[in-house]
């Protein structure tokens, strides 16, 4: 494949980037970190980083409102990306555009030489370029895979925040929570502060700040939160916020990350003041597509491992919803197993569909192993295919749930554009 240039479709230089390197995911930080060094990054812009299984993306973004509505400017970068890739990158609350973008790879392209870097390199070094070339004041980075390993740790932060911790990329992190939580806390910077919001923490998180010096602050021990009808108080050492608007994303677990935000935030306010009129704007007005979204008779979530699909279940018990039908679509490396099981009592009809690409899990194997809970189960060769099906299912009165990973809800939210448009 010939190397594109910046006067190149955004298209082809994915497509070429994904090409280029043997494996899709190499964790390690000497290959990206050379050549951000040659292109003379990290910038010395300020950055918050957000590591975790679960909640990292809603973090990220409402960290970012926050100090957007306070009158800063401010770049977010989050992965994966729903429908397009341009949603990794926020400047000032847009998306980049292509062209910045292409501009972007070029630069890294031109210093690049012979090092070999994935696809989620690039979109980190693009990110980081980004940010400095436009100027913004701080900067929100999502880590894409674990912490200690992951692009996105070659920046030092001013402040970390840690979310749930689940079981998930486990061939990559470890093979149990405690393991796992000690590759995510690898975000960790002797002196600045973190905090670690997790309704199950564990004590790899706090052994891991207690070697660094970092001053951790946990949900549960040094701030809570409290619902108070349809607002919430959240309550810390030194101030409280009462009556706050409920999380723009629904779920008790929005607010268990909104609670865990607000304390990195208080945490720094010395260095960035926010009043308290910036985050009941941000709270409010705080959006994520494929959180439990809603659009007329479809319920769209990217949930894609257990502990996520038992939040996805939390919502449905709320909401009494029940005799759904299921367009579900995974990849192989999930436990499909684990997510049918909690996802069955809530099913009347599933509708089964391959996921292409090498990691996608074809209809057959999807099938094989959820039979256990799913037993009577319909197999589609594409995801496009279940959700017409589901349609026609629904009639005018059943509700669909689509879920099991980003692909299958990203599918859906096109269709469901075009029959909109």
């Amino acid at each position: 494949m010939r190397r594109p240039d910046k006067n190149s479709a955004l298209a082809d230089w994915l497509a070429w980037q994904e090409s280029l390197h043997a494996q899709p995911i190499e964790l390690g930080l000497g290959r990206v970190r050379e050549v951000a060094a040659r292109m003379g990054l990290p910038s010395a812009i300020p950055a918050l980083t957000v590591a975790g299984t679960n909640g990292k993306g809603s973090c990220t973004t409402l960290l970012g409102d926050i100090y957007r509505a306070a009158g800063m400017r401010v770049g977010v970068y989050t992965s994966p990306h729903l429908l397009r890739y341009n949603e990794r990158i926020v400047i000032d609350g847009q998306a980049v555009s292509d062209a910045a973008l292409c501009t972007a790879f070029t630069a890294i392209e031109q210093v690049r030489a012979e090092v070999s870097l994935t696809y989620f390199e690039f979109g980190t070094l693009a990110a980081l370029w980004l940010f400095r070339e436009s100027g913004v004041q701080i900067q929100m980075l999502e880590v894409g895979l674990g912490g200690r390993l992951d692009a996105v740790n070659l920046v030092g932060a001013e402040g970390m925040l840690i979310t749930a911790i689940g079981l998930d990329h486990q061939d990559w992190l470890g093979a149990d929570r405690e393991l796992i939580a000690r590759e995510k806390a690898g975000i960790l910077r002797r002196g600045k502060p973190a905090v670690y919001v997790d309704a199950m923490p564990t004590a790899a998180v706090g052994h891991c700040a207690q070697e660094q010096g970092v001053p951790l602050q946990q949900l549960g021990r040094d701030f809570i939160f409290q619902t108070v009808a349809d607002a919430w108080n959240w309550i810390g050492s030194n101030r409280s916020y009462k009556k706050l608007p409920m999380p723009g994303l629904a779920g008790a677990h929005q607010l268990r990350n909104a609670a865990g935000v607000l304390a990195l935030v208080e945490r720094l306010q010395a260095l960035w003041p926010v009043p308290e009129s910036a985050i009941r704007t941000a709270l409010s007005g705080l959006t994520l597509a494929g959180r439990f979204e809603r659009q007329g008779r479809t319920f769209l979530d990217v949930a894609h491992n257990a502990e996520a699909v038992e939040v996805l279940c939390e919502q449905l018990r709320a909401l009494r919803l029940k005799d759904l039908i299921l367009v579900l679509g995974m990849l192989a490396d999930k436990p499909v197993e684990k997510m049918t099981q909690a996802l069955a009592p809530f099913v009347a009809e599933s509708l089964l569909a391959g996921l292409p690409g090498v990691r996608g899990l074809k209809t057959a194997e999807l099938q094989k192993r959820s039979a256990a809970s799913l037993p009577d189960s319909r197999c589609f060769g594409t995801v496009a295919e279940a959700y017409a099906e589901a349609r026609i299912l629904a009639g005018s009165d059943r509700q669909i749930l689509v879920c099991g990973s980003f692909l299958t809800v990203a599918t859906v939210k096109q269709q469901l554009e075009l029959l909109d448009g």
